[in-house]
């Protein structure tokens, strides 16, 4: 089993929606490295653009194209759906990073925070995936199925809200939809798998990993002693999108660095003198 063979995605073509900053980024640029054509999708279409060209100034086996698609309402996502099918008439990968979130404390967390991040994070993941579906369908077969990635995060897996309720909420939701479609779309030969990243750096995390010393101090907090890397979500999309991970569907990897399984204290630590 040749590595090269595993993990290649020559001949491939991806979308990756919010692929212009934080871990869209860190994704087409691991999709790209491995050969793929990689679409690259936001709300500001200049910052894709120029993504682009300094993804594609790196000389890699792929290539990447931006351009502006906004997946918050169901215009926009009827827009980038004819966007990408006038770009392609194949498409083997999608991944649903796009996602906003909202802040507040326990109180005085607002009424309008939900229906903006459930719509952006579960409603349009959801939607896309479904308007997409002729082409990932047509593109995908037995021995290689069209892939369907989706964004959740640890704080879908573990009860940690830290002002983030509805973000919370709606990755919960990723989740559980991941392994919904994951077992309606077996039999059309497409995987839908999902990443519950932990800490990363990117503009919605800015507030706690701007510089190297708070990146520190998130990391401390992590079981394995640091926030993620560019290269864990790539090597993650490079898996599950290549001939490795062709068997794999309805699996959510936990690149978190261990979040997702920390407890409490040791219950009997004290009384055994611990």
């Amino acid at each position: 089993m040749d590595p090269k063979t595993l993990f290649s995605l020559e001949g491939k073509v991806a979308l990756v929606t919010g692929g212009a900053t934080g871990i869209g980024r860190m994704a087409a640029t691991g999709l790209m490295m491995a050969g793929a054509r990689v679409l690259i999708a936001s709300r500001k279409g200049d910052a894709c653009e120029a993504v682009a060209v300094e993804l594609n100034a790196m000389d890699a086996p792929g290539s990447v194209e931006g351009f502006a698609g906004d997946v918050g309402s169901e215009e926009g996502i009827d827009a980038l759906v004819a966007e990408v099918m006038g770009r392609t008439d194949a498409l083997h990968i999608l991944m649903n990073n796009s996602g906003v979130t909202w802040g507040a404390p326990m109180g005085q967390f607002p009424h309008a925070a939900w229906d903006k991040v459930m719509n952006v994070n579960v409603a349009a993941m959801f939607h896309l995936t479904q308007s997409l579906l002729p082409v990932l369908i047509k593109t995908g077969t037995a021995d290689d199925p069209a892939r369907v990635v989706n964004v959740g995060s640890v704080m879908g897996e573990v009860p940690m809200g830290d002002g983030a309720y509805s973000y919370a909420a709606s990755k919960a939701a990723v989740l559980h939809m991941t392994k919904i479609m994951a077992k309606e779309l077996a039999p059309h030969h497409v995987t839908v798998n999902a990443l519950a990243p932990g800490p990363f750096v990117s503009k919605m995390t800015a507030f706690a990993t701007a510089d190297e010393g708070m990146r520190e101090k998130v990391g401390a907090d992590v079981p394995l002693g640091r926030v993620g890397r560019d290269e864990d979500i790539a090597g993650c999309m490079q898996f599950l999108c290549g001939r490795g991970g062709a068997y794999l569907t309805g699996a959510v990897l936990p690149v978190s660095g261990g979040v997702q399984v920390m407890t409490g204290p040791n219950l009997f630590r004290a009384a055994l003198g611990g």
